[in-house]
C-alpha cells in the first residue's frame, strides 16, 4: 500500500486523520453498548475473527506477500496477536464493564507514554534521564486523576476497571516496543490480518477457559450493529486508514491519534448515551497529554522542524 499516493496533500491527510479519531473513538461507545449483549472475550474474538478474515483475504486479492517465511515474521506476528489484539483487547472489554467507553479512551491514551518508558527499560539505544522518568510519572499521576479512589475503599467497581484498562494499555505499549527489533519487509496488511486471526482465536479459548457461551449472546438490531461497526469500521476500514497514515506521515506524528480518540469517544458517548465526562477525567487526559510531550519532546521537536519552511 503506497500511502503517498493515496494521501497526496495536507487535506487528505487531516481527512483521514480525523476519521480514523471517530472510528478508533467510537468504537471504545460500541464496545460499552455491546457489552450488554454479549460476553466480553467472544465479542472481542468475534469482532477480529471478521476483521482479520478480511483484512488477510485483502492482502491476497491486492497481490500482497502474505505467507510469512521467516522465524522473525512470525515473531512478529506472535507479538502482535498477542498481545496488541489478544491480550489488550480482553483486559479493555472486560475492563469496560465496569467504566464508561469514553473513560476508557483517556486511559488507553497513556499507551504513548507507556510506549515511551518500555522502550527506555528494554531497548538499549533509549535512555532514561530525570525529564523521561518526570513524563511517565505526569502520565500515571493523570490516571490516577481519573480513578479517583475514594476514601470508603480503594476495591471498587470503578477503581477495577480502571485497573483492567490500564492493563490493556501496558499490553499494546509493551507490543509496541516488542515489535521495534521484528522489522521486517513482511506486509503490514498481511502482518495484521494474521495477527487478528491469531488474537481472536486467544480471545476465543479465553471465552472457553472463562466459562463464556454462544447461550450468553443475545442477538438484537443493536447488537449485530456494534459488532459490524467494530469488525467492519474500526476493524477493517480504520486499520485501512491507519496503513496509509503510517506511510504518509510517519510513526510519531501518528501516535497523537491516541489523544484525538478521548474527544471523539467523549463526543460519542455524549450524543448516543447522553453521558458528559466529568472534570477529574479530562484533568487526567490533560496530564496524560502532557506526560506523552514531556517523553516525546525530542521527536515532536525534529517533526515540527520538518514541516517549518526552509530559511532562504
Amino acid at each position: 500500500m503506497n500511502g503517498d499516493s493515496l494521501l497526496s496533500s495536507p487535506i487528505s491527510v487531516v481527512a483521514a486523520f480525523s476519521l480514523l479519531a471517530v472510528l478508533w473513538g467510537g468504537s471504545f461507545v460500541a464496545i460499552e453498548i455491546g457489552l450488554e449483549y454479549f460476553p466480553p472475550l467472544l465479542f472481542a474474538g468475534a469482532r477480529y475473527a471478521i476483521a482479520g478474515a478480511i483484512v488477510l483475504g485483502y492482502a491476497v486479492v491486492v497481490g500482497t506477500r502474505w505467507i510469512p517465511r521467516t522465524r522473525t515474521e512470525w515473531s512478529s506476528i506472535a507479538v502482535t496477536g498477542v498481545l496488541v489484539i489478544a491480550v489488550y483487547h480482553a483486559f479493555l472489554y472486560v475492563g469496560e464493564l465496569y467504566v464508561p467507553g469514553a473513560i476508557a479512551a483517556v486511559i488507553v491514551s497513556l499507551s504513548p507514554v507507556l510506549t515511551a518508558a518500555f522502550a527506555a527499560v528494554l531497548l538499549p539505544n533509549e535512555r532514561v534521564g530525570p525529564v523521561e522518568v518526570g513524563g511517565f510519572l505526569i502520565g500515571i499521576l493523570g490516571v490516577a486523576m481519573i480513578a479517583s479512589p475514594s476514601t470508603e475503599g480503594l476495591v471498587s467497581a470503578e477503581l477495577i476497571g480502571v485497573g483492567l484498562v490500564l492493563v490493556s494499555a501496558a499490553s499494546f505499549a509493551l507490543g509496541a516496543v516488542l515489535l521495534r527489533p521484528l522489522r521486517t519487509e513482511f506486509p503490514i496488511v498481511a502482518l495484521q490480518g494474521w495477527a487478528m486471526v491469531i488474537g481472536a482465536g486467544l480471545l476465543g479459548v479465553g471465552a472457553a477457559l472463562t466459562g463464556e457461551s454462544l447461550v450468553d449472546v443475545t442477538l438484537t438490531p443493536t447488537a449485530i450493529g456494534t459488532l459490524a461497526y467494530l469488525a467492519l469500521l474500526s476493524g477493517v476500514v480504520a486499520f485501512l486508514i491507519y496503513f496509509a497514515l503510517l506511510d504518509a506521515v510517519g510513526p510519531t506524528q501518528l501516535h497523537l491519534i491516541g489523544y484525538a480518540e478521548p474527544v471523539t469517544a467523549a463526543a460519542a458517548s455524549w450524543l448516543v448515551l447522553g453521558h458528559l465526562v466529568d472534570g477529574d477525567a479530562l484533568l487526567g487526559f490533560l496530564a496524560v497529554l502532557v506526560g506523552f510531550l514531556v517523553l516525546e519532546r525530542d521527536a515532536i521537536r525534529r517533526l515540527v522542524h520538518a514541516r517549518l519552511p526552509a530559511r532562504v
